[in-house]
């Protein structure tokens, strides 16, 4: 595969050796051998294909909504939290007390996503470097972090990657005045009107990005998101419902490795990874969506056949369940108002339909119930 040169390693006056990345792109831009582009192709259809079938969800922003949790989970997860989007959802409603500490990091993302996709949706701020720093506070201040991260400021020390110094280090990103340049030019890449196709233009401003390395924490997660926010930015989905966390998180080796390679001008192995990831995400949840569709014809007959009173409560509820997937009594009465009582025996109705499963079959008091068919769905079903 074709190489390009996209820095070099410099021996800084401290003794340290930076990687400075050359004016980007290279001046004769990148052109990519054929498999590059049949396999982009493969992927765009794909993502049309997406953006098509998720028209047939009675509710495509409670789709949504549990494909940014799923990310921020796989996002966070890939440097180094434990937590899982189960515990996020739970955080979130307020019903377990022994919460993972680092499911703040998942919560914290997810507000970051939800910030961006208001703002870029309101128009109120392009694809630019002041939204970076926009997420980037989102996605950190009052995080639960390890040291001092300048939520929202890009850095203005010296950082590395792996290790105690910077003359021991795996990498070491380019030193600031040379970070504030490569900034520069990946903005105007970002909105120039070139030749490159977007969903490769994606995945070489997530790489130059990580190369850069703008932010003293927070910076792959940070990077990620921009990915999402570029292909919807670029009009390839209706809604913003593709997100990659999930396969770099199952490939996080490679995905490190890939990055690392594309600083060594690697950069078509790295491209051809992010596409196999473009095409992969898009297929599961184009089958995703296949599954809720027939979840969805599983059980709304059930609650059909119940009493006039009871199914129009039922009605209610079902489709709530499609964004919030875990809920208690209160959960009940908050959405339909019933007494605590009345609330009970709704959710012992969808426990004998075979909807709800009680969380710990064990548990007599402040029992939780999950929508376990359709949370399987997006997570890995052997963690309940």
């Amino acid at each position: 595969m074709t190489n390009f040169e996209i820095g070099k390693i410099i021996t800084q006056k401290e003794g340290f050796k930076a990687f400075i990345p050359n004016p980007f792109p290279p001046q004769n831009g990148f052109n990519f051998d054929a498999k590059i582009y049949k396999k982009n192709d493969q992927a765009t259809r794909l993502l049309g294909k997406l953006d098509g079938i998720t028209k047939l969800l009675p509710d495509v922003d409670f789709f949504l909504l549990m494909c940014l949790r799923k990310d921020a989970a796989s996002s966070s997860q890939i440097e180094g939290t434990q937590a899982t989007m189960v515990d996020a959802i739970e955080a979130e409603l307020k019903i377990k007390t022994n919460i993972p500490q680092d499911v703040d990091d998942i919560l914290h993302y997810i507000e970051a996503l939800n910030y961006g996709l208001k703002r870029i949706s309101s128009g109120q701020l392009p694809l630019s470097l002041r939204f970076i720093r926009e997420l980037h506070e989102k996605l950190m201040d009052k995080a639960r972090a390890t040291h001092f991260c300048d939520p929202g400021e890009f850095r203005k020390s010296q950082n590395w990657i792996s290790g105690t110094r910077p003359d021991n280090a795996q990498f070491v990103p380019p030193p600031v005045y040379e970070m504030n340049q490569a900034l520069n030019d990946l903005e105007k890449f970002i909105h120039s009107e070139d030749s490159t196709l977007p969903i490769i233009k994606a995945a070489l401003i997530h790489a130059q990005f990580e190369t850069i390395h703008p932010f003293l924490d927070g910076n792959g997660r940070t990077g990620r998101m921009l990915i999402t926010f570029y292909l919807w930015k670029e009009d390839f989905l209706e809604k913003p419902i593709l997100f990659l966390s999930s396969f770099f998180q199952k490939n996080r080796e490679l995905y490190y490795e890939r990055l690392s390679g594309y600083r060594n001008g690697k950069v078509s192995e790295w491209v051809n990874f992010f596409l196999d990831g473009i095409a992969e995400i898009a297929q599961e949840a184009i089958n995703i969506v296949g599954e809720i569709t027939a979840l969805r014809e599983r059980d709304l007959p059930k609650i059909q056949k119940l009493g006039v009173r009871a199914s129009q409560s039922a009605a209610i509820i079902l489709p709530k369940l499609y964004a919030q997937p875990i809920i208690n009594v209160t959960t009940i009465k908050n959405w339909t108002g019933f007494t605590k009582g009345g609330a009970q025996r709704v959710v012992d109705r969808f426990v004998a339909m075979g909807i709800l499963t009680p969380k710990n079959q064990d548990k007599k008091y402040g029992q939780s119930y999950v929508y376990k068919d359709y949370l399987s769905i997006f997570e890995d079903k052997s963690i309940y």
